[in-house]
């Protein structure tokens, strides 16, 4: 692609196709270069991973505790043990982007927000002005993207600029 964007985000979520979509990305994408006359900065790459919410991470909403306990009791420890692994986690995913990017020798920015990932994906195209994002397909079928959805459906649909879904290699 020509060698005029300025920003190009990468939504990574730790898959093989996210990291096979940021792979596509550094083979293909070509950004803008620095005009050494131009106050405009060079174009950069910005892989984004969003992290979920403790609360969904967990997979739980504390229920009532028995014989009349309260039903909306926040554990710390539990929270911060789950916000601690959360974190572990997004780091793997974000060391192994980095390593492809370094092979590469690919110059990369990184962020993580947390939150719904369809919604801050989208957030975040419009907070960076992105000229392009670019998603990898878990490839459901309509059956499973029907119970489980599909991010790369909505972003196509709500992000505010032009969206590339990079399919898995057979």
């Amino acid at each position: 692609m020509a060698g005029k964007l300025n920003c190009v985000i990468v939504s990574v979520d730790g898959s093989e196709e996210s990291m096979n979509a940021l792979n596509w990305t550094l083979d293909n994408i070509r950004l803008k270069p620095h005009d050494p006359d131009s106050q405009e900065p060079q174009g950069s790459i910005v892989i984004l991973h969003v992290q979920s919410p403790p609360s969904i991470a967990a997979g739980l909403n504390p229920g009532a505790i028995p014989f009349g306990g309260p039903s909306d009791v926040e554990v710390p420890a539990f929270t911060a043990a789950i916000e601690a692994h959360q974190k572990r986690i997004t780091q793997a995913i974000l060391d192994h982007a980095l390593e492809i990017c370094a092979k590469k020798k690919a110059k990369v920015k990184t962020q993580v927000v947390i939150g719904d990932p369809k919604e801050k994906i989208c957030d975040a195209v419009e907070e960076m002005n992105a000229d392009l994002l670019v998603m990898g397909s878990r490839a459901f079928g309509p059956i499973k993207r029907m119970f489980l959805g599909s991010v790369s459906n909505y972003c196509t649909n709500h992000a505010q600029c032009p969206v590339i879904i990079v399919k898995a290699t057979p």
